[in-house]
């Protein structure tokens, strides 16, 4: 991958962040992106995918 290549999918990875944390500042979830990036099972899947698994456990319903 170039640098272009992992600039974009930041990018994409923080806009799916930002589906979840509105309010959160996008330099902030840039910094997000950039950490999930570094994982590399989550960095071969499509950057939207990877934002949803990293989220999984925060978005899943809780029982009870």
């Amino acid at each position: 991958m170039n640098t272009q290549d992992d600039e974009t999918w930041i990018a994409a990875c923080a806009h799916r962040l930002q589906l979840h944390w509105r309010t959160v500042d996008p330099i902030e979830l840039e910094a997000t992106a950039r950490e999930i990036a570094h994982d590399t099972q989550l960095r071969a899947l499509a950057p939207s995918l990877a934002a949803s698994r990293w989220l999984a456990p925060i978005e899943a319903p809780h029982g009870g």
